[in-house]
């Protein structure tokens, strides 16, 4: 069971229950119709990132699908929340990292940032690649880019603030694994 595709989605969800409210963000996101497991943060080497788009066509209602998922809720009102999925990419055939974060009060760029960086962070010691830990995450990009063992980053993060009524509100950020097809023939 190595899937081969994955791709990213997000989505925010308000309502009075808080299950509600999850619900709501997985419709957002699109993916409310599988049985969702999570599961922790490795990319399998050779695992393309997809477009959402076709990520979703590719997965069928009901269908078991493994995702890393960042959740965060809230019903104070005016109250920022956010999750945040972060990629890395490694070139060759080494696995990949995904990180989940959730925050209070920091905006999309800054959760974005923070989760990218906790995954190329991961990727980055278990290949060996030396940096100082306390650098800006821009400055670590870069270093890990031009390193040529780690040929891609990215985030996916949904921010939402507290309904002013204290509805439930929910985010999510999820990384999607699309197994390979077995065709049965009889």
């Amino acid at each position: 069971m190595i899937p081969r595709y994955f791709f990213l989605t997000k989505g925010v969800g308000k309502h009075k229950e808080q299950l509600q409210s999850f619900e709501l963000a997985l419709r957002d996101a699109g993916i409310q119709h599988c049985n969702i497991v999570s599961v922790s943060s490795i990319v399998p080497p050779g695992c393309t990132l997809i477009p959402r788009e076709k990520g979703l066509k590719m997965i069928s209602p009901g269908e078991i699908t493994f995702v890393v998922l960042a959740r965060n809720s809230t019903n104070e009102p005016h109250r920022l929340v956010a999750s945040s999925i972060g990629v890395a990419i490694p070139s060759g055939k080494h696995y990949g990292y995904l990180s989940e974060h959730h925050s209070f009060g920091q905006p999309d760029d800054k959760a974005g940032d923070y989760a990218e960086d906790l995954a190329a962070t991961m990727l980055a010691t278990t290949m060996g690649i030396q940096f100082d830990p306390e650098i800006a995450w821009h400055e670590k990009e870069q270093l890990f880019k031009t390193s040529g063992m780690i040929i891609k980053t990215t985030n996916i993060t949904q921010s939402a603030t507290g309904d002013k009524s204290g509805l439930w509100t929910t985010v999510i950020a999820a990384a999607v694994f699309v197994p390979k097809k077995i065709r049965i023939t009889h």
